[in-house]
């Protein structure tokens, strides 16, 4: 699609916003996006939806073609956490629709806001088991929201309009329009006023009562051990000052989950670090000792808690959460707070008062000695790479003013661990389907979204290679991506999980990969393999003053595992620790 063509057309197709026209339901797709805010759009072609591709060159967006349909989910996912807006992926019928499923259900388990569209057979052939045909919008019905199947050009409009509005109101998450062929080739009035969804109606629970707040603000008044426990929800409500207020009026420690590192500053004196399977080991001791528990924005899921049978049974239980499921359904809270987290934390706040939570603070202090820290700064260079000297690095020389996106393992929780957040939006992660091959496409979408910051793929050599063709992607629409591949020859997690608890069998997680730079290389990426610490920073300021996209090979030490680590079925306390013997040794100087 040629910018010239863009230029001519922009007008035009703003008038189509205001003055009904008629239009293919093909150019009333387009003009809907165009109405919706959408610039960019991540996609690949196909028969049942070529009258949409074919009317692409009268809009004014930005198509952006992947290698594998999957790719296009992570890249509107990506897109979507790094921005804040609704991202947008497009694929043909059969194939390309159920090669979405995987990115589709990745949204959904993160509350990702995204509207996935596919095309489909004619109207006339459906449930005939037609060439390319499948059930796309039966398959996705347990991984979207709500999903559409539009068989007539006058539908839509509207469908697009109401997908946009369900993916981003309430709880956020993936919707799917499948539009039939002969819906996009038909006409129809387009009246963007008119396709206007009736407005967004929270659900009759999403109302927080006096007395709730009240006793809220009474559990905090009264604690003498309180801990927040800041989620995904605190980004996605745009609640950063709230709960910052919160914590620091009340003089609350707080620990954050994966998905809500960067909702609360790394630096912050409050910050506990983040908690659950391999999260810092005081940050999981003090919340089994505390007397009071403030989930904001979290769904206690199994990472967080460990067995719930041993979960803060000394606390007491404050949930804010805007979905009314998520209450009680993992763990058992004493008052609930259901609606939007910001709303309810404005409503809140004006009942909660000073405290004095100094004893409580200094008691985390003090642990964080007894159950030590990994010394990485100042750990001796022996000559070996350690994943976790990779990412202390990059976040040391980035200064944390980056965009990281990571893949699925080991390399993710170090990640977590050493690479401290400091804003929203800087870590985009698969956290509760755990996707491997997420991390490529996925920072893809985050630089569309952000031209101009800086973009890093933090991945292992396992997931890299599920959607490494994707670098012609990266090629092809000039982009700027700084690649950090953390290359161990192993599939590393569950590497680990073998060593811990299969007795040292490594079946099949043993990995022969192909030299990472000469793939690069053949894309017309330049890279470099990097195989000692001293290497790291002259590697990583040669990638970011690069040109174009540059590819780190970090060649890390082989069975390095991640600690501290909670056994499946055990208590949030039950952790397994680093042994003493161990070169990267735990010491409590340094974090």
């Amino acid at each position: 699609m040629g910018t010239k063509t863009n230029a001519t057309t922009a007008s035009d197709q703003n008038a189509h916003l205001t003055t009904p026209t008629r239009l293919t339901g093909a150019e009333i797709l387009w003009a809907t996006l165009v109405g919706e805010g959408v610039t960019d759009v991540f996609g690949y072609p196909g028969g049942a939806i070529l009258p949409v591709y074919d009317a692409l060159r009268k809009f004014p967006i930005h198509h952006i073609l992947v290698r594998h349909e999957q790719g296009a989910a992570h890249m509107a996912d990506g897109f979507a956490r790094a921005s804040g807006k609704v991202g947008v992926c497009l694929a043909t019928s059969g194939p390309g629709a159920t090669n979405l499923v995987t990115g589709i259900a990745t949204a959904m388990l993160d509350s990702i806001p995204m509207v996935c569209i596919t095309g489909n057979v004619s109207s006339k052939v459906l449930g005939t088991d037609a060439f390319q045909e499948v059930d796309i919008t039966g398959i996705t019905l347990p991984v979207t929201k709500h999903n559409f199947l539009v068989s007539r050009t006058e539908d839509v409009a509207k469908a697009v309009r109401e997908a946009f509005q369900i993916a981003k109101s309430g709880r956020p998450g993936p919707v799917l329009v499948d539009i039939t062929k002969d819906a996009q080739q038909g006409t129809a009035i387009f009246d963007f006023e008119a396709a206007k969804p009736k407005p967004y109606r929270p659900h009759p629970m999403l109302s927080v009562e006096d007395s709730g707040l009240a006793q809220a603000a009474e559990l905090i008044r009264s604690a003498k051990r309180p801990v927040i426990l800041a989620g995904h929800g605190v980004i996605e409500s745009q609640a950063m000052e709230q709960i910052q207020t919160l914590a620091e009026r009340a003089q609350i420690p707080i620990a954050l989950t994966l998905l809500g590192l960067g909702g609360f500053p790394a630096s912050h004196a409050l910050n506990l670090g983040m908690m659950g399977m391999h999260g810092e080991a005081w940050v999981n001791h003090a919340i089994q000792e505390a007397d009071l528990l403030i989930a904001c924005g979290m769904r206690f899921d199994d990472r967080v808690t460990g067995t719930t049978a041993t979960y803060a049974l000394k606390a007491k239980k404050i949930h804010i959460e805007v979905d009314p499921a998520e209450i009680n359904k993992n763990i058992k809270v004493d008052v609930a707070l259901i609606g939007d987290l910001r709303q309810v934390l404005e409503q809140l706040l004006p009942r909660v008062g000073g405290r004095d939570g100094s004893a409580w603070i200094k008691a985390i202090e003090a642990s964080k000695g007894a159950v030590s820290v990994h010394d990485i700064k100042n750990l001796p260079d022996s000559g070996h790479l350690y994943a976790a000297h990779v990412m202390h690095d990059l976040w040391r020389i980035t200064g944390g003013n980056a965009i990281v996106a990571t893949d699925v393992g080991q390399h993710q929780m170090w990640e977590a661990q050493y690479f401290h957040h400091e804003h929203p939006r800087t870590l985009v992660t698969s956290g509760g389907l755990g996707t491997m091959g997420y991390a490529l496409p996925a920072a893809i979408g985050a630089k569309v979204a952000c031209k101009d910051k800086e973009v890093w793929v933090i991945a292992g050599d396992g997931g890299f290679q599920m959607t490494a063709a994707e670098l012609a992607t990266i090629v092809q629409e000039k982009l700027k991506i700084n690649i950090a591949i953390i290359n161990n020859g192993y599939l590393g997690m569950v590497r680990q999980w073998q060593e811990f608890f299969y007795e040292s069998n490594y079946e099949a997680t043993p990995l022969v990969s192909p030299d990472f730079v000469k793939l690069a290389d053949a894309h017309g990426i330049p890279g470099r393999a990097v195989r000692t610490r001293a290497e790291v920073e002259a590697a990583v300021q040669e990638a970011r003053s690069s040109n174009g996209a540059f590819l780190l090979n970090f060649m890390v030490e082989k069975e390095d595992s991640v600690y501290p680590m909670i056994p499946a079925g055990s208590a949030l306390h039950e952790m397994i620790r680093r042994p003493d013997s161990d070169p990267l040794e735990e010491r409590a100087d340094d974090k």
